[in-house]
């Protein structure tokens, strides 16, 4: 924590009186950004007849191979029913290997296929491009704090799946 009177923490007292003008101009420029880095995936799924639902299964999918469907529910927020529609699609096209658990036999784990692999890859190097040429462009500093509002938006619940993702831990 800053000692008080430093820069620091004068810093920190005035980002404690935005006005409500200035929250505003925030999330507007989240919407957009928003939209921004949808765009380019958005692109490259409706070529497949996909939509963003597929696109984040195929993310956590590869960032927690073998990870349940019961976990990727969690992760999601979505029902059942809508995560079971989008996995059915990405199985029965040879993206999404669906295994029996060995411990569980009730569970279902996931694992993407050479092709769901692909197109995962296509997909996240899309976003990538232009979360590197943002972060060029706002400098390591706004990074840093960047990362760290996204964190504190977070719900508790949330911020453990991220915090397990980031260490590469997964709920098999």
């Amino acid at each position: 924590m800053a000692e008080p009177g430093t820069a620091s923490s004068q810093r920190g007292e005035s980002l404690l009186f935005l006005t409500d003008e200035q929250l505003r101009k925030g999330i507007e420029a989240m919407f957009f950004a928003y939209r921004g880095f949808t765009a380019d995936p958005d692109r490259i799924l409706e070529k497949y007849g996909y939509g963003r639902a597929h696109h984040r299964a195929l993310h956590f999918i590869h960032r927690a191979p073998g990870t349940t469907v019961n976990n990727l529910l969690a992760i999601l927020g979505v029902t059942k029913q809508s995560l079971n529609r989008v996995l059915r699609g990405l199985i029965a096209d040879g993206l999404v290997e669906s295994k029996v658990g060995k411990r569980d036999k009730r569970e279902r784990h996931l694992y993407l296929t050479v092709i769901g692999e692909a197109l995962e890859q296509e997909l996240s190097d899309a976003q990538r491009a232009r979360m590197r040429e943002a972060y060029k462009i706002a400098g390591p500093e706004a990074v840093i704090g960047f990362r760290q509002v996204l964190e504190a938006m977070m719900d508790p619940e949330m911020h453990r799946h991220f915090a397990a993702l980031k260490e590469g831990a997964n709920d098999r």
